[in-house]
C-alpha cells in the first residue's frame, strides 16, 4: 500500500514562497508518476503540476506556469513543488498525487497541506 504524506504548507504573504514536501512510502517510489492538485475554499480540485517517473517531463496548469517547479528525489523517495512569488488566489488546500503507467488516472492520494497568501 503506497502512503503519501505532504508537508510545508502555512501562511505566507503575496510574492513570497514556500516549498512543499509529499514522502512516499510502501512501494518503489520511481514506478509512479507523480503530481500536485489544489482544492481553494467552495472550489473542485484542480491540477497544478505533473512529474514523470525519472523527472525528465514536467508539465503545470497556466495558472502557476513560471512561477511553481516541481520535482522529485527518487533516493529520498519524496516529491516537491517549489512555489514562488505566490498570490492570494494560490490559497488552497495542496494535495501530493500518485499513479502507475497502467492508468491514466491519479488514484492514490495524500491527506492535504493547506497554503495560505495573504494580501
Amino acid at each position: 500500500q503506497v502512503q503519501l504524506v505532504e508537508s510545508g504548507g502555512g501562511l505566507v504573504q503575496a510574492g513570497g514562497s514556500l516549498r512543499l514536501s509529499c514522502a512516499v512510502s510502501g512501494r518503489t517510489f520511481s514506478n509512479y508518476v507523480m503530481a500536485w492538485f489544489r482544492q481553494a475554499p467552495g472550489k473542485g480540485r484542480e491540477f497544478v503540476a505533473r512529474i514523470t517517473r525519472s523527472g525528465g517531463s514536467t508539465d503545470y496548469a497556466d495558472s502557476v506556469k513560471g512561477r511553481f517547479t516541481i520535482s522529485r528525489d527518487n533516493a529520498k523517495n519524496t516529491v516537491y513543488l517549489q512555489m514562488n512569488r505566490l498570490k492570494p488566489e494560490d490559497t488552497a488546500v495542496y494535495y501530493c498525487a500518485a499513479r502507475t503507467t497502467v492508468t491514466t488516472t491519479f488514484g492514490i492520494w495524500g491527506q492535504g497541506t493547506l497554503v495560505t497568501v495573504s494580501s
